[in-house]
């Protein structure tokens, strides 16, 4: 197996584009929280999150990786990477 699919393997897309906007920080908040070391959350939405990313930094620290993959107006998406959180 290509190590493109494995590593594919453990993206998991969250798209906010169809989550109500009085409701995404929660959601995405809910999304980020389930995702174990090595996994990544890549996220879609028609804006730039600033401070959504303070906010993620704030509560994930060291834990978090953010990686853009487009920054285009109107097309964001953003890998997400949780490494170094202890398996519950």
């Amino acid at each position: 197996m290509p190590v493109d699919a494995i590593q594919e393997q453990h993206v998991h897309t969250f798209d906010a584009r169809g989550v109500a906007r009085r409701f995404r920080h929660s959601a995405i908040f809910g999304a980020i929280g389930v995702l174990r070391s090595g996994e990544t959350m890549r996220f879609v939405n028609d804006h730039d999150p600033i401070p959504l990313l303070a906010q993620l930094r704030e509560r994930l620290g060291d834990h978090l990786t953010v990686t853009y993959r487009q920054r285009d107006p109107g097309a964001i998406v953003i890998d997400f990477g949780i490494t170094g959180v202890p398996v519950e």
